[in-house]
């Protein structure tokens, strides 16, 4: 089985992510467990790596502004990787106020550098969660992207 950052990622922050912060393991501890859980070496540095350049990412802090967002226009690699169905998600989420315009540029950074040239609407969805999840004060957004996530998941499984 060949695994990916995003598989590391994923295995990440559903067995530790939602430890509370006395239960969280360091680094090193965290990195055994990976290795354990039969992770690559070089992916593990990868997903630390990519966590890293998210916490290093925070957005500023912008204003609320009425439903007026400006137009964002996908480079040609973004459209490559991103296709019309996760844009338009992308834009579902901005017009919700799921996604703020900073926290949008966070997500396509972190999809972007996602190894995986398959990616698709559903890695688009768990990037979204990972990367609110790691925002400061943006709790309630995250409650609603997770409902979103897990809802569809159960929808899928009936």
């Amino acid at each position: 089985m060949k695994e990916n950052i995003f598989d590391v990622l994923l295995y990440m922050f559903e067995n530790y992510m939602y430890d509370e912060p006395e239960e969280s393991s360091d680094r090193d501890s965290l990195q055994v467990k990976l290795l354990e859980a039969g992770f690559p070496h070089q992916e593990i540095n990868k997903a630390f790596q990519w966590m890293d350049d998210l916490a290093a990412q925070r957005p500023v802090a912008e204003p609320q502004r009425p439903h007026s967002a400006p137009l964002r226009v996908f480079s040609d690699c973004e459209r490559t990787k991103l296709d019309a169905e996760c844009q338009g998600y992308l834009l579902f989420l901005e017009d919700s106020g799921i996604l703020t315009p900073g926290n949008r540029e966070l997500v396509i950074d972190r999809f972007m550098a996602l190894e995986d040239e398959e990616a698709d609407l559903e890695t688009l969805k768990w990037v979204v969660l990972i990367v609110l999840f790691n925002q400061p004060g943006q709790e309630a957004a995250f409650a609603w992207m997770e409902n979103l996530v897990f809802d569809d998941q159960q929808e899928s499984l009936h």
